[in-house]
């Protein structure tokens, strides 16, 4: 009885994580250029993850993404020079952002 109830736990919880690992959202960070509040975009120069006391932000990647904001959750309304944090999911070549941050003007390091 107690080996049917521990392999029952050790499924549910294999389960469980296979699901929370698929449901997880990618991030990028980096410098906004546009903001298109009509056509519900947001263009966004991407940084690395280089954080020194020059970039605290990370240095620019040279990338430049576009992102649907559509159904985002968006934070503090971004505009071009702030620095955004983007979670979003890819819908075959759609980039369809789930929630934005604006890093830049919620930076907590700032006096």
């Amino acid at each position: 009885m107690k080996k049917m109830m521990l392999m029952m736990c050790v499924t549910v919880l294999a389960i469980f994580l296979s699901v929370s690992m698929a449901a997880a959202a990618e991030v990028c960070q980096g410098k906004c250029l546009s903001y298109n509040q009509d056509q519900k975009t947001i263009t966004v120069e991407e940084y690395d993850t280089n954080f020194d006391k020059d970039n605290p932000y990370g240095q620019s990647t040279g990338v430049v993404s576009d992102y649907n904001v559509e159904r985002a959750v968006i934070g503090i309304m971004p505009v071009p020079g702030d620095v955004l944090r983007i979670a979003y999911e890819v819908k075959g070549t759609e980039r369809v952002a789930l929630r934005v941050m604006n890093v830049s003007k919620q930076d907590l390091r700032k006096k």
